[in-house]
């Protein structure tokens, strides 16, 4: 993961290495214990439930109750995350990597302060100090907020819901909508928009929305929620259109904030924003020249990649001698909603706003051999966003199975420049999805 990389990297470096666990500096493993890695098991194992209807039209002969353990998922997830964090402290120190756990806050422009569990306290000083504490989940006020709960107890609820209410309309609100239908619980998706995922292409945010309609949640654009009561039926939602109904859990998934509010970062001088976050230069540097930031306590581009690169970055500059910045430009993300967008490059609404000519735009709707048979009406969609007067690709998306592996590679080719005539005179491999782009309906296709 991100800090363990970049660990590595110092100490190939020849740098000495104090890790402080717990709030948190230098290291925030969220991705590991609470975070994309625990998600995406929880994504595989919702993706069976739609597999396993599909499979009868192809033959597979499948009793129409279907038993679903989550318990047993659960317990194999834990399973993989103890696997994992071991495997980390492991290398970690073999490394020779001291490790602390407790509560860390700065002490000073070159000075760092850890309250171990048993109370005690230690003083370390350092010529650097690096911040990477990642962001914590937030809350609405509004009365019940107790009742509800954030994607951290999401991951490990000790039952799957019957009834799911989740509020939000980023990457978390749809992902967690889609795992629970996936695994069979009705789920009721609130959020403020008249689309979900705010920022994204809004062609394919209304591709994401049919889809997740199509695949059984029930969706309330416009909808804010503005009351939880505990019930002997389970937690009564109130929405602010008057509508009430019940829920076995409510998950807030209304965004999350930089975590700095005990680091005592302030009180040494270091800046930050309006959100909480560490405020740094384009070499990931704050405004004490010993204190340096990375990952989500920045608020820049909040994905664990993201991170990794920061520290890549951090490290070359810092201790390699190398000043680097870090390059925001063609990152690849993806939404693992069932079946998942992902994009890279500049969306239609932003390639018109910062080209300065003419756009072109190229958009395929097909339906996927797979679903020819299975009968699953659920549409494929990928655009390609161009530089008319240079031809060169400025953005790609698509949404539909396997799009974050698709944008991965596509992603190479936008990094390197590639023209809308480089993906034409490509041959593709007969019967995917980029090929199946051309065959149904794409006129000036992606591949040739």
């Amino acid at each position: 993961m991100p800090t363990l990389i970049l660990i590595c990297l110092l100490l190939e470096l020849g740098v000495a290495v104090f890790v402080l666990l717990g709030f948190l500096l230098i290291m925030e493993p969220r991705c590991v214990l609470r975070g994309c890695v625990p998600k995406k098991i929880l994504v595989y194992g919702a993706n069976f439930g739609g597999e396993i209807e599909d499979a009868r039209n192809y033959g597979w002969e499948i009793n129409e109750k279907v038993d679903f353990n989550w318990k047993k998922l659960l317990q194999k997830k834990s399973d993989e995350i103890v696997r994992l964090n071991g495997i980390y402290k492991r290398l970690l120190s073999n490394a020779g990597v001291k490790l602390y756990e407790g509560e860390g806050k700065v002490a000073g422009p070159n000075e760092v302060e850890l309250t171990q569990l048993d109370g005690t306290k230690l003083k370390y000083s350092a010529k650097h100090i690096l911040i990477a504490t990642g962001s914590k989940a937030q809350r609405p006020d509004i009365p019940g907020q107790e009742l509800g709960i954030t994607s951290d107890e999401a991951l490990s609820l000790e039952d799957l819901p019957k009834r799911a209410v989740v509020l939000g309309g980023g990457y978390i609100a749809v992902e967690f909508a889609s795992i629970w239908r996936g695994m069979g619980a009705t789920v009721d998706l609130f959020f403020r928009r008249e689309l979900p995922l705010r920022g994204f292409d809004d062609e394919m945010r209304a591709v994401v929305a049919r889809n997740l309609e199509g695949r059984g949640i029930n969706l309330h654009p416009r909808t804010n929620l503005t009351e939880l009561t505990k019930t002997e039926d389970g937690i009564k939602v109130r929405t602010d259109h008057g509508e009430e109904l019940l829920a076995d859990v409510v998950l807030f998934a209304t965004g999350r904030a930089p975590n700095t509010k005990r680091l005592n970062l302030e009180a040494v001088g270091v800046e930050l924003d309006k959100t909480g976050a560490v405020k740094v230069d384009e070499f990931s540097r704050t405004n004490i020249p010993s204190i340096w930031a990375a990952g989500d306590v920045t608020n820049r581009m909040n994905l664990t990649p993201v991170a990794l690169m920061e520290g890549s970055c951090f490290a070359k500059t810092v201790f390699a001698g190398q000043p680097t910045k870090p390059d925001y430009n063609h990152i690849p993300y993806a939404v693992f909603s069932i079946p998942p967008l992902s994009v890279v490059g500049l969306s239609e609404e932003q390639a018109l706003d910062q080209a300065n000519g003419d756009v072109l735009v190229f958009t395929s709707t097909f339906n996927p051999m797979k679903n020819t048979i299975s009968g699953r009406q659920e549409k494929t969609v990928m655009k390609l966003v161009v530089d008319a007067e240079t031809d060169k690709v400025l953005g790609a998306s698509m949404c539909g199975p396997d799009a974050p592996e698709i944008m991965q590679g596509i992603a190479v080719a936008l990094k390197c420049g590639a023209t809308k005539q480089q993906f034409d005179s490509t041959v593709s491999i007969n019967k995917l999805s980029l090929r199946e782009a051309k065959d149904k309906d794409f006129s000036d296709s992606f591949l040739s």
